[in-house]
């Protein structure tokens, strides 16, 4: 069978030969004894043998793969302790037991990480980080197994198994052991290491946050949804943590965390990254590039839907909230661009303000002119006069005030909208926007002549 796709219940089935190990002294008597009441037994009678002996079990299984290196021994009981930790993933405080404290419990699967097909790197991967998460901290100078300092055996401290798990990682996500299974087991074991400090620092590091950025995607599948998930897992926990932030800034990673938030409709992706990005909005300029993104309507559209998660409807809230912060921070066209994202128009002073259209028109043009687009779309979809009204009067302005003004609005397929909102019941609305139809027709110069 292809090592590649070993599934552990194949692997259970194996008989191992247990005496022969002995008669070389491979394993202790003691050992074969435990092996042979725990081997070949149900579920229910080996959680009763790990109940009553738990320790003594964990110090046979780390022997075994300490001392013996036979591939198909070493994969078995990988799977054993596999199926312990999946059955009840509590047991494996048993691996931090104090009667295994001159014993290395991580030794072995930290050298197994690079040394096995990929189904003993896998599950060492998950083993080893099921130990690490369960191991207790050190309270009052007492050390937690594997952080012994002056043992005269070494052990393997527990900055040495995190950072070579991290190593690990982030070779798994360059270059996947396994074409499917690599990078999903490398970002779920993750997801559960960042909280770590020294998981963070490390995996900064070593580069890993651009690592993650191309995962960063919209997914449609149901495998593809829990790796983006978990992806957003892991940015969520490093946008705690300031030295990840710099990365995330310089890379790709907020318009795809939006691309996400826009597109997803699973409730526990949508959660984290709002987390992430409320993590992130009082950081450098991410609050800017947060309004030019679009996020402040996304997060409209997102409030309106029916959201069952109490914490993403608060989060949702507190990012609104944020973000009208953030604007009151910014210029008046970056307060001029958040009023039209937010589709919350009224006549403050910039709209009629000469000043203001003369020294910002060439900031109309920024991303293929989406601040008129916008203003467009408001008019085929507000039901709000005042909003219509000075969508109408700031389209005339750039019609008056763009060199190419007429051209550009007209391309935009402004007219038959604008028109439309000439017989509107609204009196304000219907005056702008036969100013608006005036200056598209006849020019601004005209049109002004006109009005006055």
């Amino acid at each position: 069978m292809d090592h590649v796709e070993l599934a552990t219940d194949e692997v259970l089935k194996r008989d191992i030969p247990w005496e022969t190990y002995m008669t070389t002294k491979l394993i202790t008597g003691t050992c074969l004894q435990l092996l042979r009441r725990y081997d070949n037994r149900s579920e229910s009678y080996r959680a009763q043998l790990l109940d009553d002996d738990g320790p003594a079990y964990v110090r046979v299984f780390v022997s075994i793969l300490r001392d013996i290196f036979k591939e198909e021994t070493v994969e078995y009981v990988l799977a054993l302790i596999d199926e312990m930790l999946t059955g009840n993933p509590k047991r494996a405080r048993l691996f931090h037991d104090k009667s295994l404290s001159s014993e290395d419990t991580y030794e072995p699967f930290l050298r197994l990480l690079w040394k096995g097909n990929w189904f003993i790197q896998e599950k060492s991967c998950k083993i080893l980080a099921s130990i690490v998460s369960a191991r207790p901290k050190p309270q009052h100078g007492n050390l937690a197994n594997g952080e012994a300092s002056n043992s005269k055996n070494k052990l393997t401290t527990i900055d040495d198994v995190l950072k070579g798990l991290v190593e690990w990682l982030c070779a798994q996500l360059k270059k996947p052991s396994h074409p499917s299974r690599g990078i999903p087991t490398a970002i779920n074991c993750l997801a559960a290491l960042l909280k770590e400090p020294v998981v963070r620092s490390s995996f900064v590091q070593a580069d890993g946050v651009k690592l993650l950025v191309p995962l960063i995607s919209p997914a449609s599948t149901q495998q593809s949804i829990q790796l983006l998930y978990e992806t957003c897992l892991c940015v969520w926990l490093l946008s705690y943590y300031e030295p990840a932030i710099e990365y995330l800034a310089t890379s790709r990673a907020l318009p795809r965390l939006i691309d996400v938030v826009r597109s997803s409709t699973k409730e526990k992706v949508v959660r984290v990254v709002v987390l992430t990005l409320r993590n992130l909005l009082s950081k450098g300029t991410f609050g800017a590039q947060m309004v030019d993104l679009g996020l402040p309507q996304i997060v409209q559209s997102l409030k309106a839907q029916a959201w069952s998660d109490e914490d993403l409807l608060e989060a949702l809230n507190q990012l609104e909230e944020s973000l009208k912060d953030n604007i009151k921070k910014l210029s008046s066209f970056d307060k001029y661009k958040q009023e039209v994202l937010l589709g919350h128009l009224d006549w403050s002073p910039m709209h009629k303000d000469p000043i203001f259209w003369r020294e910002n028109i060439t900031n109309f043009e920024e991303n293929d002119f989406q601040i008129l687009r916008v203003l467009i779309t408001i008019l085929d979809t507000s039901s709000d006069p005042r909003a219509l009204a000075v969508a109408c009067f700031d389209l005339s302005q750039f019609i008056q005030h763009h060199p190419a003004g007429r051209i550009i609005v007209t391309d935009l397929k402004a007219k038959e909208r604008v028109m439309k909102l000439m017989i509107h019941e609204n009196a304000e609305v219907t005056k702008n926007a036969l100013l608006c139809i005036q200056r598209l027709f006849l020019g601004a110069k005209y049109a002004s002549f006109l009005q006055a």
